[in-house]
């Protein structure tokens, strides 16, 4: 079932003058109008709800070959499931290049710069990272007071960000498919169809909400 016409966060952006305090510990975290930075103090661009980050290092001279081997190992159900105990980022991209000189970590995600990169070391994304940003020069360690200097050191905003669902954080989506996936089993069962044609639920099933219903859940 596909869906249309989302409601709008009315959350606010970090900074903006009229945020309630209470909001900025919120994982979600809306923008409002064009692309802004994700943090006042912080680099990045960010679409509604969603922020992007885009780090280059310089990989240690002989170092590629150990983190391609390090990279394929991170690619498992564990790094997976501790994604979802995080629950705000969208994806991420590991890329080697410049014959191997080069690497680049680019995710997007939900909420503000600070607590995208706290939530990595609570977890054990937070090991994952110590290991393959240890082929990075000069990386303190993600338990390093000084670690997030370090990724704003290496991050390069993009010149644009746009998102296809700017008003969806990873919870909403995730809910949205669970919903639609209940909601699907529901519209195969035969006691859905018996309750359409009863006309004791002419009244609900003619009104313009209920019409919508149907109609996206069949598109």
């Amino acid at each position: 079932m596909k869906r249309r016409g989302r409601r709008r966060a009315t959350i606010r952006a970090p900074g903006d003058p009229r945020i309630d305090r209470r909001q900025e510990d919120l994982t979600m975290t809306a923008t409002t109008g064009a692309a802004q930075p994700a943090h006042p103090e912080r680099p990045g661009r960010s679409d509604g709800v969603c922020s992007e980050f885009t780090v280059f290092t310089k990989i240690k001279p002989g170092h590629a070959d150990a983190l391609r081997k390090d990279l394929a190992k991170i690619a498992g159900a564990e790094n997976r499931a501790a994604l979802r105990q995080i629950g705000t980022l969208h994806d991420a991209r590991h890329v080697i290049f410049d014959n191997d000189t080069q690497f680049m970590f680019a995710s997007v995600f939900d909420g503000s710069w600070d607590t995208y990169i706290d939530d990595f070391g609570k977890t054990v994304v937070g090991k994952h990272f110590d290991t393959i940003f240890a082929h990075s020069e000069g990386f303190p360690g993600v338990s390093d007071p000084g670690v997030k200097d370090w990724f704003v050191a290496h991050q390069e905003p993009a010149g644009v960000f746009v998102s296809s669902y700017p008003d969806l954080t990873v919870q909403q989506i995730w809910k949205d498919h669970r919903v639609d996936e209940a909601f699907e089993e529901v519209l195969d069962t035969p006691e859905f169809r018996a309750a359409l044609d009863n006309p004791a639920n002419a009244e609900l099933v003619a009104t313009p909400a209920f019409q919508k219903l149907l109609e996206e859940a069949s598109a």
